[in-house]
């Protein structure tokens, strides 16, 4: 097991625009990452197996719901800390990363955003902690890119509902404590509905198989007559911009976390391209390893100036769903290109668990799908500057 020495490029020294507050956000999470995650991910992943222990060090660090108002057990911070947080998650795991960001911007945000008072007091302190873990049940056998088309749907019975249909790759979904669920009403509007494990025909079976986001949980919702109280149904959330603005909280931190893969990722090639000697030289000091080198550090610095200047506008409730879309893409994009590179810049050493980048190639496959596919965020900012629909 190779120590975690990741030293954060900053060549436009973006630090100089972080608040002291924020900066401590960051070393904290960047400092346990170090020390509780980087030592076991590689087996966790060799294994496919999802970590649960460094479920309550997430609660207790702030990373489930960094932006959720602090009376609701959230940590009040500003959306710059929060994408930082995410930062320095992935630069440890996607699959971590993924986590916190279902917990908060999946379950906990709908919650405070639609829900009720009752069901915040009720739920959102526990998620806050880890006692109880969420996931977030959009995607569905047949729909994921056009959610418009979801089948899932509920009747009326008295005081409860009947809940019926099957949600599929949804994360946390093995361990998940409540479900966000969102179906269709008698009337066939789109609701979200808060289904609790142990309820009759709620299941939640374990996707198997997968050579993407190992170190993490990833499974189906199958909801076979389920009675739930119409008390959990959030009262807030009707109609699919209320799923859809969920998305645009998570897509924000994907954002920020798939940089965090690209940093480790240069980091570790930068650090090996001074440390191995071929024809009696390191490899950093041949030409076309250092244009790989300098390229990747580029186009890091930019993906962190946009996403420092989307942190700004989220924060002055100024960032638009496009925007947000841009930068899910863009980083992700950008990612996969460093990560690339950097396994090139390793040899063959790099497809094996001694340096995280193939790793973070696997995942980053998922990452660059999930909550939006690379193709859909390019429609969206498509239309959003032509103002023609291309989607149909």
């Amino acid at each position: 097991m190779r120590q975690d020495l990741f030293q954060s490029p900053d060549y436009y020294l973006l630090d100089d625009l972080l608040t002291e507050e924020q900066k401590m956000v960051r070393e904290a999470v960047r400092q346990w990452v170090k020390q509780d995650v980087s030592p076991i991910i590689e087996d966790a992943c060799q294994k496919a197996e999802f970590p649960t222990q460094v479920i309550k060090s997430l609660g207790s660090l702030g990373c489930f719901g960094p932006t959720i108002p602090a009376e609701y057990g959230g940590g009040g911070l500003d959306y710059i800390s929060y994408g930082l947080m995410m930062q320095e998650l992935e630069r440890g795991d996607s699959g971590i990363r993924s986590t916190a960001s279902v917990q908060g911007s999946l379950v906990m945000y709908p919650i405070y955003r639609f829900g009720s008072e009752e069901q915040k007091r009720r739920f959102l302190p526990k998620l806050a902690t880890g006692e109880l873990m969420g996931c977030f049940g959009l995607t569905e056998p047949d729909f994921g890119s056009n959610p418009a088309g979801l089948l899932t749907y509920f009747d009326d019975d008295g005081d409860h509902i009947i809940l019926n249909g099957a949600k599929m790759w949804i994360s946390n979904a093995p361990f998940a404590d409540i479900a966000i669920i969102w179906a269709r009403d008698p009337d066939r509007k789109v609701r979200g509905v808060i289904v609790e494990r142990g309820m009759e025909g709620f299941s939640t079976p374990e996707t198997k198989g997968k050579w993407s986001l190992r170190a993490s949980a990833t499974g189906e919702l199958v909801l076979d007559n389920v009675r739930i109280p119409k008390s959990n149904i959030l009262p807030d959330a009707v109609g699919l911009k209320a799923p859809l603005t969920c998305l645009s909280s998570a897509r924000y931190g994907i954002a920020w976390g798939a940089i965090g893969a690209a940093m480790d990722c240069y980091d570790a090639a930068l650090r090996y391209s001074k440390e191995r000697v071929q024809f009696d030289r390191p490899i950093g000091g041949f030409q076309l390893v250092q244009k790989k080198l300098a390229e990747m550090v580029t186009e890091i610095t930019k993906a962190q100036l946009m996403n420092w200047r989307l942190g700004v506008l989220k924060n002055e409730d100024r960032a638009t769903a496009e925007q947000i879309s841009m930068a899910k893409r863009n980083a992700c994009e950008t990612a996969i290109k460093i990560i690339h590179d950097a396994r090139q810049i390793l040899g063959a050493i790099g497809i094996t668990g001694d340096y995280p980048v193939m790793r973070h190639m696997m995942n980053l496959e998922s990452v660059i799908t999930y909550e939006g596919t690379h193709e859909i965020h390019l429609l969206i900012t498509g239309m959003d500057i032509t103002g023609l629909n291309a989607f149909k």
